[in-house]
């Protein structure tokens, strides 16, 4: 692996440490606002965050090693090209005078097309301290050397007379990536380390209970009846993606291969958001238990009921086994639909720190940033764009969909996605391919209980205050 496949991988480790502990600081926020919370659940929540505090710190602290080590490797590179023999110079620059013996900077016999000049002036903009340096050692060597054809009259000349000398600059680390919805509920669902071995997770459900029945008559025998288990098998998945990049746009440009990177790896995260939440048969969307909502005009206040609905049924499917730790998940369209509405009307039993006349509260955090705002009754609201918009016989209704977060399972590799450069494969077209991928399982049927809402109340919504 090349120092900057390490620097590339060092990272996407930060920016996964930084998601975990994100996740984690959610989490315990939606806790702290649970009036039957615990000290023992407060400080359980507090030390995932530290850890993951803890993780982003070793992370980071790879990064910089990597960072230094390459900026040094930059520096004897270049100081090796300087100090290195260069041959016998063409008698033209020979003739020019000179002070000292020391090499110009820029050698028109070793770089005919001046590409070292050009990259210096666009490293020079970006704040490359070296490419600023070489330049200014350049302009002294220009003044020493042909100082008497250097004109500082006052006669001046705008860039439009230098049309082919003037280098248009780009200004790369302003480039603008293409949106995705990203990984809002995958981030948020419980995570686990993915088995290193195996296509499958299984995972065994007792479906049938042992019996306990009141003894009808002295010496009676106790009630017995078997207990029996299912498994559950869950596939593991390979999300995978591709860009064949030329040679030259990797070596010839600036930042290139990190720009491809950074869409490859959203796009991956994009990928195992969705299959999530809308893949056939095992997806939240086909496993989810139906609360239906059927509205002609539908409205805010109309629609919180259902919620509540979807709530008590996820309760009441998991029993004791309800961790209380819930969440909404809906799309963006959805949550400022709910955010419009306007009323005198208002939840007659709310959550401590909801204002009583509101229909919850939001927290004003950015898409993909956790935790987005809670409900009236405390339920965290997560919002993701990856639900699908055109479903019902319209073909233009949303779902909203309610869990327990402790049995919405996802494992994945923690060091997913895994990237590979490889050069040989396209090496006949001078191409190099660049591939992201990552092995994850999921699911939700562990201990079946996912409600979703869903009718013609959740149609396009409008936005009329309502």
């Amino acid at each position: 692996m090349t120092l900057e496949q390490m620097i590339a991988a060092a990272q996407e480790r930060v920016r996964a440490a930084i998601a975990t502990r994100a996740t984690a600081q959610d989490a315990l926020m939606a806790l702290r606002s649970d009036p039957n919370l615990t000290e023992e659940a407060v400080a359980e929540r507090v030390a995932a965050r530290d850890a993951a505090d803890a993780e982003i710190t070793r992370a980071q602290e790879a990064l910089t090693g990597l960072e230094a080590e390459q900026a040094r490797e930059t520096e004897i590179a270049a100081l090796t090209a300087r100090v290195s023999p260069t041959g016998t110079r063409a008698p033209a620059y020979d003739r020019v005078a000179r002070v000292g013996a020391e090499e110009r900077t820029y050698r028109p016999d070793t770089d005919k097309r001046g590409a070292g000049f050009q990259r210096d002036v666009l490293g020079a903009f970006l704040g490359d301290y070296e490419a600023q340096s070489r330049l200014a050692r350049h302009m002294q060597e220009e003044r020493t050397e042909r100082g008497d054809r250097l004109r500082t009259d006052t006669r001046a000349v705008g860039t439009g007379a230098f049309g082919g000398l003037v280098i248009p600059q780009y200004l790369t680390d302003m480039y603008a990536p293409l949106a995705r919805a990203n990984r809002p509920l995958a981030d948020a669902m419980r995570h686990h380390i993915l088995p290193a071995q195996g296509m499958t997770v299984e995972i065994s459900r007792v479906t049938t209970g042992s019996n306990v029945d009141n003894q009808a008559n002295e010496n009676d025998a106790a009630a017995e009846t078997n207990m029996d288990d299912t498994a559950l098998s869950i596939p593991v998945r390979t999300a995978a993606g591709q860009q064949t990049a030329s040679r030259q746009s990797i070596e010839r440009g600036a930042g290139v291969e990190d720009v491809i990177l950074d869409d490859l790896f959203r796009a991956y995260g994009s990928r195992v958001d969705t299959t999530i939440i809308n893949v056939a048969t095992v997806g939240l969307s086909a496993v989810a238990a139906a609360v239906a909502y059927t509205d002609a005009t539908p409205t805010t206040a109309e629609l919180y009921p259902k919620v509540i609905e979807g709530l008590a049924g996820v309760e009441g499917a998991l029993l004791d086994q309800a961790s209380g730790d819930n969440l909404a998940v809906m799309h963006s369209r959805r949550w400022y639909w709910m955010q419009n509405a306007m009323g005198t009307s208002y939840p007659l039993i709310t959550q401590p720190g909801v204002v009583a006349q509101t229909l919850g509260a939001n927290y004003a955090e950015a898409y993909g940033r956790g935790v987005r705002g809670i409900l009236p009754n405390g339920t965290p609201v997560i919002v993701d764009n990856n639900i699908a918009i055109n479903l019902g016989a319209g073909t233009n209704e949303d779902e909203i969909y309610l869990v327990d977060r402790m049995e919405s399972h996802l494992w994945e590799d923690p060091d997913a996605p895994v990237y590979i450069r490889a050069e040989q494969a396209k090496a006949a077209n001078l191409g190099i391919l660049l591939v992201v991928y990552g092995y994850y399982a999921f699911t939700f049927q562990r201990a079946p209980h996912a409600r979703k809402i869903g009718g013609t109340g959740l149609i396009t919504p409008t936005f009329t205050g309502a």
